[in-house]
C-alpha cells in the first residue's frame, strides 16, 4: 500500500490526512482538522507537519500528494492546490487532484452503506455544487458535477439513493420537497458531510494506482466559477510549503 498524504481545504473545514498501513496500525489513516475558513492557509502546514511527526516519517516517504481540487471555496481550493504543489515539488512528489464531491460520496457510503450517492454542497450565493455517483468496486459519475439553483439539482432516481452535504441545511425550503432529500435536509442524518482528506486519502490509493497522479506544476483546481490572481494569503501559504519541502 503506498502512503498517500492528503489536504483538503475547500470548506469551512480545513483537513488533513496521511494514510500508512506499512506501519500496521489499526487505524492507517491519521487525521488533523481544523475549522474557521480565514485560517486554512495558516493552519494546513502545521498540521501536515504534526501528522508526518506522530507517524515517525518524512515528507520524502510519501508516495504522492492528494489534494480536494474542487469544486468549492475558490480560496480553499487554491489554497490546497498551492500547498500540495508546493509540497511535491520540493519532495518531487506527483500529485493526485481529486474531487471534492467524489469524496463526500465515499464518506456517505462509509456511513451507510449505499452504493448510490447525491452529494451537494453548499456554494453560497443561493447556488449549490452537486453530483451523483455510483459505485461499482470503484466511483462512477452519474452527473457530473455541477453548479446551479438548489431547486435545479436534478439526480437519476434510483431505488436506494441517499444524499449527503451540507447543501441540505443552507437551503433547507428549496429541498423541502425534493424526493431525493427526504431525511437529508437540516434535520436530516448526512447533512454534516463536508470534503475531508481522510478519503482523498482512501482515494487516493486507486487514483495513484490508476496513473491519474501528475507531476507539481500540472496540477489544477477544479473551478465551476471563475477568479483570478492569488490572494496574499494563498500566496504567502504557498511559498511557506515550497520552502518547508527543501
Amino acid at each position: 500500500m503506498p502512503i498517500i498524504l492528503a489536504i483538503e481545504t475547500s470548506s469551512e473545514l480545513a483537513s488533513c490526512a496521511l494514510l500508512n498501513s506499512a506501519d500496521g496500525a489499526d487505524t492507517p489513516v491519521l487525521t488533523r482538522e481544523s475549522s474557521g475558513v480565514r485560517t486554512h492557509s495558516q493552519s494546513v502546514l502545521p498540521m501536515v507537519q504534526e501528522l508526518l511527526r506522530d507517524a515517525g516519517i518524512a515528507l520524502a516517504d510519501c508516495d504522492a500528494i492528494a489534494f480536494g481540487a474542487g469544486p468549492g471555496s475558490f480560496t480553499g481550493v487554491r489554497t490546497a492546490c498551492g500547498v500540495a504543489q508546493g509540497l511535491a515539488f520540493g519532495a518531487r512528489k506527483p500529485v493526485l487532484p481529486l474531487v471534492t464531491l467524489e469524496a463526500m460520496a465515499e464518506a456517505c457510503r462509509a456511513r451507510t452503506g449505499a452504493a448510490d450517492v447525491l452529494a451537494v454542497l453548499d456554494a453560497r450565493m443561493g447556488e449549490v455544487y452537486w453530483a451523483q455517483y455510483r459505485w461499482t468496486g470503484e466511483w462512477q459519475a452519474v452527473r457530473a458535477p455541477a453548479l446551479c439553483a438548489p431547486g435545479d439539482v436534478a439526480p437519476e432516481m434510483v431505488e436506494g439513493l441517499a444524499a449527503c452535504g451540507n447543501g441540505f441545511a443552507a437551503y433547507p425550503e428549496a429541498f423541502a420537497d425534493a424526493p431525493f432529500a427526504a431525511g437529508a435536509h437540516t434535520a436530516g442524518a448526512y447533512a454534516d458531510i463536508l470534503p475531508h482528506a481522510r478519503e482523498f486519502a482512501v482515494l487516493g490509493v486507486a487514483a495513484l494506482a490508476a496513473g491519474r497522479a501528475v507531476p507539481a506544476d500540472e496540477a489544477q483546481p477544479l473551478y465551476l466559477r471563475n477568479k483570478v490572481a492569488y490572494t496574499s494569503a494563498e500566496r504567502q501559504a504557498i511559498n511557506a510549503a515550497k520552502a518547508d519541502a527543501r
